[in-house]
């Protein structure tokens, strides 16, 4: 601060200066001033007093001329300034002189406005006045930069903590309305944001939602959970900003009448200062951020428009970004429900089985029982155990009646309460009644109860044993009726017996009466040894076929999961766990070797069109089985779905086994396939994997047979091809075109070009032909051959077609004159949909084009694919004054005469025909052109000769008499600018 302080006694004006007091005064008041208009008013109150008065000070101030004084601002002085300050200040004798401060520099802030002359001759006081008055606002301009640079650093800063914020919640685990809340707080750091909102749009059901919504006037005038149709909000600021797709700033009422709104459809409380700016990707606005003020003194700058506009995109990425996580967090939910289902599922049919298994198992030990234990204690204590197995059976009982059936005779008992059961003569006792009922029957103490007071139960025998909580019986079936009964039964309240129990040891006590009876005809067995083996043997076989049928069943069962139904080859179930064993093996030693084969049937689906799906299944069954034909031993033959079938070579060196089993296969299909009265020749195609390290799921090594099939089918069927690199490359350059297409389609990206079709005679232009260009971004201007393909696989041909239609009758529209016409092409498939012809007429009427300028173009394929309805729709459409060329005319399948079944204006030589004109092989086309052009005189129709190029070609066109031409020679395929130009000048 001294050198500053010297330099500044040093510039100072001497007290005894010949100004006077004035000066001195004038010189420290701009050494002490901290303000540009603090030195502008000492310097002109200095010059003053030097008698060198002054007009004023002018100086910058963020791209505004400041005066001091301000009434000095009038329009002469601020064009002297701002021609100084531009390097080339003005000659004019009533201009006012004009010197930057600091004088001479080429960074001058500010410039000092005299009368003509008022500067001349200087003297050293004023001189030095000047001097002083510049370098002090050099310094003050420096001084302001400064300041101006570390605001907009602590602004950049803050602004930048703002975006790592708004990332970090995006990337968070908390809801929606949280993070709104949040990016909320963060606004509200960087501009006043007390009044906040945000609102999407969606673009297809044209409607608006405000997922977030804090206003201190309107606050609760929207829910964030409904959608509300723009129809409904026809006055609202925020809908025509995103329709507009720019920032507005300023009083809603400004905002409104400049967005074109009309005031007295205004939505919501005006605001005093309201700004917003569209939330954008790729162009189009997705939604608004929108901050307002009620309040007068609070306003909002265009620096904050700038930063407002700038977070946009960041909160646009964490909505997207939060609600793509909210979308995979309920699907990857719904998910794990489906899987807990099927797991349920899954865990029920193993229980059911083992439930099964282990029934089989102790009925197996209960029918053994009677020929494996001697004394009848052992036999029934063995019983007694088998059920236990099955049941809760501490409580057990079996009953039985005696051969003259008045005693029932309890061989066998079992109580924890104590109770003694022995034999005793026929009584109204429980298991008596089970008895006359001769069925299971599943009671408690209650319904024994109700037994006793129906009469159906003597009291007194109820009363002499222990009330049981449940009581399960089931009836012992012999040949002759009921021999007894087998009884469980539970003192205790958590152990009851269910209806499944019920139906279990009826199942049981089947076994156990056969057992029982066979015990109690022991003595008639012996008398009757050779009937009794036999019929033991019998039983014997009985028990073993039902066993035999329930392993049939279980067999049927496992290989109706991992079989095909139709072919009783293995399904994809099976062909994957296979797949999966043979990966594992390939991972664990390279040097083994195997090999995946897809296939499909070529052309089943015309097998199954024309002839049914009977016929197809017995195609199926018989390819199927040429296929077992073709393959070894250990090999895997599966069918997936459909036509598609598999086969898994697991040994064998590949690819060379693989290829040689691949011929096989075409070599064995050679042959007709006999399906009733019809010979059907089927071919396949085959894809071919060959089982690799670097594979590290089976899905990966499907997907790559599935690329190698569809590379066989795509290159004419019948024939197999190795999987490789290039071919997926190939696919996935298939994918990214489709793709671009579609991106292409909604980004405008197709462009009408359009050729000429002429006399010729005078190369007059009579009309002209539309044709499709795709600006691609990056890859330039491509041809329909580039991309059409493409498009026709993927289904976009139809809505690529109409939008040609649209933007080619829109730009036709201004060169096409009358008497002249336009041709555009039509694909085949438009002719499927009846109401072509109205859609057609109603985009002329939208674009404005007349239809009698107007001619479709068809090619003969499409006259033949369904020539009652293309005669229909070619009769509407000429009957609304449109006209039809016949394309490519000579190169289909139709003769000539067949021309008069359609009603056709012109037709088109193909350009086949044309090329030989002029070359030494010319008359065969000679002969074919004059016959079309004899055709057309004899129907009244009208002939182009496509493709000329040369002037010999045209020359020997117009010796034949044909009138008109398309090709290079009068023109190439060029955008409607060019045209429209040659129009104009014409």
């Amino acid at each position: 601060m001294s050198d500053l302080r010297q330099a500044r006694q040093a510039d100072a004006p001497p007290a005894a200066a010949d100004s006077g007091s004035g000066f001195a005064a004038a010189g420290l008041s701009i050494l002490a001033a901290t303000e540009v208009r603090d030195v502008a008013t000492a310097l002109l109150r200095g010059l003053r007093d030097c008698d060198r008065p002054a007009t004023a000070v002018v100086w910058t101030d963020h791209g505004e001329l400041l005066f001091e004084p301000p009434e000095a601002r009038q329009p002469d002085h601020v064009q002297a300034t701002v021609a100084a300050f531009s390097g080339r200040p003005l000659e004019s004798a009533q201009a006012p002189d004009v010197r930057l401060l600091p004088p001479g520099a080429a960074d001058a802030g500010a410039a000092l406005l005299t009368p003509r002359g008022a500067l001349d001759k200087l003297e050293p006081a004023p001189h030095r006045l000047l001097a002083l008055a510049g370098r002090r606002l050099s310094e003050l301009f420096s001084i302001r930069r400064l300041q101006e640079s570390v605001k907009d650093l602590e602004q950049a800063e803050q602004l930048q903590h703002a975006l790592f914020a708004i990332a970090d919640m995006a990337a968070s685990d908390r809801d929606m309305q949280t993070l709104l809340r949040s990016l909320h707080q963060i606004i509200g750091k960087l501009m006043y944001a007390e009044n906040f909102y945000i609102a999407l749009y969606d673009r297809l059901r044209d409607s608006l939602r405000f997922i977030y919504f804090v206003d201190e006037m309107d606050n609760g005038m929207y829910d964030p959970d409904f959608e509300i149709p723009a129809a409904q909000m026809g006055g609202s600021i925020t809908l025509a900003l995103i329709r507009h797709g720019r920032a507005v700033r300023g009083p809603s009422e400004e905002v409104a009448a400049m967005l074109g709104l009309p005031q007295e459809d205004a939505v919501g409380t005006p605001s005093v200062d309201f700004m917003g700016v569209p939330m954008l990707r790729n162009g189009q606005a997705m939604g608004a951020l929108v901050v307002q003020s009620y309040r007068e003194g609070i306003a909002y700058t265009q620096s904050d428009l700038a930063v407002l506009s700038f977070v946009a995109e960041h909160v646009l990425t964490a909505l997207e970004r939060k609600r793509g996580q909210e979308e995979l967090e309920r699907l990857v939910a719904d998910r794990t429900r489906e899987l807990a289902a099927a797991n349920r599922q899954l865990q029920e049919q193993i229980a059911e089985r083992e439930r099964a298994a282990h029934l089989q198992a102790t009925l197996y030990k209960i029918a053994a029982l009677a020929n494996n234990q001697e004394r009848d204690e052992d036999f029934y204590r063995s019983l007694h155990q088998a059920v236990g197995e099955l049941l809760y059976a501490e409580n057990f009982y079996i009953a039985l009646l005696s051969a003259d059936g008045s005693q029932l005779e309890i061989p066998y008992s079992v109580d924890v309460a104590g109770d003694e059961r022995g034999d005793r003569a026929l009584g109204r006792g429980l298991s008596e009644y089970a008895l006359r009922r001769g069925r299971t029957l599943l009671i408690d103490d209650q319904g024994v109860r109700d037994l006793v007071a129906a009469g159906e139960m003597d009291a007194s025998h109820h009363a002499s044993r222990t009330p049981a909580v449940c009581w399960l019986g089931a009836p012992l079936l012999g040949a002759d009726g009921v021999m007894g009964l087998v009884v469980v039964q539970s003192y205790r309240p958590d152990l009851v017996y269910s209806s499944e129990d019920a139906e279990l040891l009826t199942f049981v006590a089947h076994q156990i009466a056969n057992s029982v009876q066979r015990r109690r005809h022991a003595e008639a067995l012996h008398t009757l040894n050779a009937e009794l083996e036999q019929r033991v043997q019998a039983r014997t076989r009985e028990l073993r076929r039902e066993i035999s049928v329930r392993e049939q069943v279980e067999a049927q069962l496992k290989h109706q999961v991992m079989h095909d139904p139709l072919t009783g080859l293995p399904n994809r179930l099976y062909l994957r766990d296979r797949l999966e064993r043979a990966l594992s093996s390939k991972q664990r030693n390279t040097r083994n070797s195997f090999a995946l084969l897809y296939l499909d049937v070529d052309r089943f689906k015309l097998f199954n069109d024309s002839l049914g799906h009977q016929a197809g299944d017995a195609v199926l069954r018989e390819f199927s089985r040429r296929l077992l034909e073709c393959v070894r031993g250990p090999d895997i033959v599966s069918r997936l779905s459909g036509d598609e079938f598999a086969i898994l070579l697991e040994e064998g060196n590949q690819p060379g086994t693989a290829c040689k089993i691949a011929q096989r296969i075409q070599n064995r299909m050679q042959e007709p396939i006999q399906v009733g009265d019809h010979a059907l020749q089927a071919s396949a195609s085959i894809g071919i994997a060959i089982g690799h390290e670097r594979y590290q799921t089976i899905d990966e090594m499907l997907h790559d047979a599935d690329v190698a099939l569809y590379r066989a089918k795509a290159t004419g069927r019948q024939r197999f091809v190795l999987f490789d690199e290039v071919q997926q490359n190939t696919a996935m350059s298939v994918l990214e075109l489709e793709l671009q297409l579609r991106n292409a389609l909604h980004a405008g990206e197709f462009r009408p070009y359009f050729q000429p079709i002429v006399r010729l005679d005078d190369a007059g232009i009579v009309g002209y032909e539309a044709l499709i260009r795709w600006q691609h971004p990056s890859r330039g201007l491509l041809t329909p051959g580039d991309f059409l393909p493409v498009a026709e696989e993927s289904g976009l041909i139809e809505a690529i077609d109409w939008h040609m239609y649209k933007i080619a009758c829109q730009a036709a529209r201004d060169f096409v004159r009358e008497g002249e016409f336009l041709t555009l092409n039509i694909s085949p498939r438009h002719f499927q949909y009846e109401d072509f012809d109205q859609r057609l007429l109603a985009l002329l009427q939208d674009t404005g084009f007349p239809p009698d300028r107007l001619r479709v173009e068809v090619t003969e394929g499409t006259l033949l694919a369904d020539p009652e309805a293309v005669a229909r729709i070619l009769q509407r459409l000429q009957d609304a004054l449109i006209g039809a060329a016949l394309d490519d005319f000579g190169t289909g399948y139709s003769s000539l005469g067949y021309v008069h079944r359609f009603p056709l204006k012109m037709i088109k030589i193909d350009r086949s025909f044309i090329r030989d004109l002029g070359q030494a092989e010319e008359r065969r086309s000679m002969a074919v052109i004059e016959a079309v052009l004899s055709l057309a005189r004899s129907l009244a129709l009208g002939v182009v000769a496509e493709g000329v190029e040369t002037e010999a070609q045209r020359q020997a066109l117009l010796a034949m008499g044909c009138a008109h031409a398309q090709g290079f020679l009068f023109g190439r395929p060029a955008p409607a600018l060019e045209w429209g130009a040659d129009a104009a000048k014409a």
